[in-house]
Protein backbone atom coordinates (compact mmCIF):
# COMPACT_ATOMS: atom_id res chain seq x y z
CA UNK A 1 0.00 0.00 0.00
CA UNK A 2 1.11 3.63 -0.65
CA UNK A 3 2.17 5.77 1.44
CA UNK A 4 -0.99 8.09 1.04
CA UNK A 5 -2.68 5.46 1.30
CA UNK A 6 -1.99 4.68 4.83
CA UNK A 7 -1.67 8.00 5.46
CA UNK A 8 -5.72 8.97 4.19
CA UNK A 9 -7.07 5.62 6.37
CA UNK A 10 -5.27 6.38 9.41
CA UNK A 11 -6.48 9.69 9.35
CA UNK A 12 -10.43 9.02 8.50
CA UNK A 13 -9.98 6.30 11.15
CA UNK A 14 -9.35 9.12 13.60
CA UNK A 15 -11.32 12.01 12.40
CA UNK A 16 -14.08 9.28 12.58
CA UNK A 17 -13.60 8.30 15.87
CA UNK A 18 -13.57 11.61 17.10
CA UNK A 19 -16.99 12.47 16.14
CA UNK A 20 -18.08 9.72 17.76
CA UNK A 21 -18.04 11.59 21.11
CA UNK A 22 -16.92 14.86 19.90
CA UNK A 23 -14.84 15.85 23.10
CA UNK A 24 -12.10 18.28 22.10
CA UNK A 25 -10.56 17.15 26.11
CA UNK A 26 -10.82 13.06 24.95
CA UNK A 27 -7.47 11.70 24.50
CA UNK A 28 -5.94 10.41 21.12
CA UNK A 29 -6.98 6.22 21.33
CA UNK A 30 -4.36 4.53 20.56
CA UNK A 31 -5.08 2.35 17.56
CA UNK A 32 -1.83 0.88 16.50
CA UNK A 33 1.54 -0.43 18.40
CA UNK A 34 3.00 2.53 20.45
CA UNK A 35 5.83 3.50 18.83
CA UNK A 36 4.43 2.36 15.08
CA UNK A 37 4.39 5.48 11.80
CA UNK A 38 0.76 4.80 11.94
CA UNK A 39 0.47 5.58 15.88
CA UNK A 40 2.48 9.12 14.98
CA UNK A 41 -0.25 9.53 11.84
CA UNK A 42 -3.23 8.85 14.35
CA UNK A 43 -1.92 11.32 16.47
CA UNK A 44 -0.92 14.31 14.64
CA UNK A 45 -4.81 13.77 13.01
CA UNK A 46 -6.26 14.08 16.45
CA UNK A 47 -4.04 17.20 17.48
CA UNK A 48 -5.63 18.38 14.08
CA UNK A 49 -9.46 17.50 14.49
CA UNK A 50 -9.54 18.58 18.16
CA UNK A 51 -7.40 22.09 17.08
CA UNK A 52 -10.53 22.17 14.30
CA UNK A 53 -12.93 22.02 16.68
CA UNK A 54 -11.29 24.63 18.74
CA UNK A 55 -10.81 27.06 16.02
CA UNK A 56 -15.33 26.55 15.70
CA UNK A 57 -15.50 27.42 19.24
CA UNK A 58 -13.19 30.17 19.13
CA UNK A 59 -14.77 32.01 16.79
CA UNK A 60 -18.54 32.70 19.02
CA UNK A 61 -19.29 35.97 18.76
CA UNK A 62 -20.11 35.33 22.57
CA UNK A 63 -17.23 33.95 23.88
CA UNK A 64 -16.60 35.51 26.99
CA UNK A 65 -13.32 37.27 27.10
CA UNK A 66 -11.17 35.77 29.55
CA UNK A 67 -12.48 32.26 28.07
CA UNK A 68 -11.48 33.37 24.50
CA UNK A 69 -7.65 33.62 25.55
CA UNK A 70 -7.46 30.80 26.86
CA UNK A 71 -9.10 29.25 24.30
CA UNK A 72 -6.43 30.79 22.33
CA UNK A 73 -3.79 29.76 24.20
CA UNK A 74 -4.66 26.43 23.98
CA UNK A 75 -4.97 26.60 20.01
CA UNK A 76 -1.04 28.37 20.34
CA UNK A 77 0.03 24.71 22.18
CA UNK A 78 -2.00 22.93 19.70
CA UNK A 79 -0.16 24.32 17.05
CA UNK A 80 3.29 23.41 18.64
CA UNK A 81 2.12 19.98 19.26
CA UNK A 82 1.41 19.88 15.54
CA UNK A 83 4.58 21.15 14.74
CA UNK A 84 6.67 18.77 17.00
CA UNK A 85 4.70 15.95 15.28
CA UNK A 86 5.24 16.66 12.03
CA UNK A 87 8.87 17.26 12.31
CA UNK A 88 8.71 13.51 14.07
CA UNK A 89 7.14 11.91 10.72
CA UNK A 90 10.04 14.01 8.87
CA UNK A 91 12.68 11.94 11.27
CA UNK A 92 11.14 8.85 10.42
CA UNK A 93 11.42 9.72 6.54
CA UNK A 94 15.09 10.60 7.07
CA UNK A 95 15.69 7.13 9.10
CA UNK A 96 13.99 5.23 6.16
CA UNK A 97 16.22 7.22 3.38
CA UNK A 98 19.38 7.66 5.62
CA UNK A 99 21.32 4.77 3.26
CA UNK A 100 20.04 6.81 -0.08
CA UNK A 101 23.18 8.67 -2.15
CA UNK A 102 20.89 11.09 -3.84
CA UNK A 103 22.22 12.12 -7.37
CA UNK A 104 24.67 15.71 -6.72
CA UNK A 105 22.27 17.54 -8.82
CA UNK A 106 19.01 16.21 -7.38
CA UNK A 107 16.76 19.15 -6.72
CA UNK A 108 15.12 19.85 -3.09
CA UNK A 109 11.90 19.69 -2.77
CA UNK A 110 9.51 23.19 -1.85
CA UNK A 111 8.13 21.25 1.28
CA UNK A 112 9.56 17.88 3.17
CA UNK A 113 7.19 14.95 3.12
CA UNK A 114 6.01 15.56 6.21
CA UNK A 115 4.81 19.01 5.86
CA UNK A 116 2.97 17.64 2.80
CA UNK A 117 1.29 14.66 4.64
CA UNK A 118 0.17 17.65 6.89
CA UNK A 119 -1.95 19.12 4.74
CA UNK A 120 -3.44 15.73 3.59
CA UNK A 121 -4.33 15.40 7.02
CA UNK A 122 -6.75 18.83 6.96
CA UNK A 123 -7.72 17.89 3.56
CA UNK A 124 -9.29 14.52 5.03
CA UNK A 125 -11.01 16.83 8.03
CA UNK A 126 -12.89 19.61 5.20
CA UNK A 127 -13.55 16.58 3.33
CA UNK A 128 -15.24 14.87 6.50
CA UNK A 129 -16.82 18.33 7.60
CA UNK A 130 -18.12 19.24 4.20
CA UNK A 131 -19.92 15.79 3.19
CA UNK A 132 -21.28 16.99 6.72
CA UNK A 133 -22.46 20.41 5.42
CA UNK A 134 -23.78 18.24 2.34
CA UNK A 135 -26.02 16.01 4.49
CA UNK A 136 -27.06 18.59 6.78
CA UNK A 137 -30.72 18.21 7.02
CA UNK A 138 -31.76 21.66 8.22
CA UNK A 139 -29.50 23.12 5.09
CA UNK A 140 -31.13 24.80 2.12
CA UNK A 141 -30.96 22.56 -1.05
CA UNK A 142 -28.94 25.86 -2.31
CA UNK A 143 -26.53 25.62 0.93
CA UNK A 144 -26.26 21.85 -0.14
CA UNK A 145 -25.50 22.27 -3.59
CA UNK A 146 -22.54 24.80 -2.99
CA UNK A 147 -21.06 22.53 -0.56
CA UNK A 148 -21.10 19.68 -2.50
CA UNK A 149 -19.40 21.54 -5.66
CA UNK A 150 -16.78 21.94 -2.60
CA UNK A 151 -16.49 18.33 -1.69
CA UNK A 152 -15.99 17.75 -5.47
CA UNK A 153 -13.05 19.85 -5.35
CA UNK A 154 -11.49 18.74 -1.90
CA UNK A 155 -12.10 14.82 -3.25
CA UNK A 156 -10.12 15.76 -6.35
CA UNK A 157 -7.31 17.99 -4.37
CA UNK A 158 -6.69 14.86 -1.98
CA UNK A 159 -6.04 12.61 -5.25
CA UNK A 160 -3.78 15.04 -6.50
CA UNK A 161 -1.62 15.20 -3.40
CA UNK A 162 -1.77 12.15 -2.63
CA UNK A 163 -0.42 11.21 -5.99
CA UNK A 164 2.53 14.22 -5.24
CA UNK A 165 3.22 12.85 -1.71
CA UNK A 166 3.27 9.45 -3.30
CA UNK A 167 6.04 10.67 -6.42
CA UNK A 168 8.07 12.53 -4.25
CA UNK A 169 8.96 9.90 -1.69
CA UNK A 170 9.66 7.63 -4.54
CA UNK A 171 11.84 10.27 -5.96
CA UNK A 172 13.85 10.84 -2.62
CA UNK A 173 14.05 6.91 -2.25
CA UNK A 174 15.89 6.90 -5.79
CA UNK A 175 17.96 9.67 -4.95
CA UNK A 176 16.05 11.99 -7.68
CA UNK A 177 15.46 14.24 -4.90
CA UNK A 178 17.29 15.12 -1.94
CA UNK A 179 15.65 15.14 1.53
CA UNK A 180 16.72 18.48 3.29
CA UNK A 181 14.65 19.03 6.69
CA UNK A 182 14.61 22.66 8.07
CA UNK A 183 12.88 23.09 11.58
CA UNK A 184 10.08 25.59 12.28
CA UNK A 185 11.98 27.06 15.03
CA UNK A 186 8.79 28.96 16.23
CA UNK A 187 10.19 32.11 18.11
CA UNK A 188 7.08 32.97 19.85
CA UNK A 189 6.19 30.10 21.58
CA UNK A 190 9.76 30.13 22.89
CA UNK A 191 10.34 32.26 26.26
CA UNK A 192 13.99 33.10 25.60
CA UNK A 193 13.39 34.28 22.19
CA UNK A 194 9.97 36.01 22.62
CA UNK A 195 10.69 39.64 23.66
CA UNK A 196 7.11 39.97 25.47
CA UNK A 197 8.21 37.22 27.64
CA UNK A 198 11.81 37.68 28.20
CA UNK A 199 11.95 41.26 28.93
CA UNK A 200 9.29 40.24 31.93
CA UNK A 201 12.21 37.93 33.15
CA UNK A 202 9.72 34.76 31.72
CA UNK A 203 12.32 32.18 30.81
Amino acid sequence: MKISAICCDVFEQCVKAYHQHNDVDAPAQQQFDKDSFEQLLYNKCHIDTVQWHLEDSVRDPAIDPLGGIQLKRRIDKSNQDRTDLVEKIDDYFLQQFNKVVADPNAPINTESPAWAIDRLSILVLKIWHMQEEVDREDATPEHKNRCSAKLSVLLEQRTDLSRSIDELLTDISLGRKKMKVYRQMKMYNDPSLNPILYKQGIQ
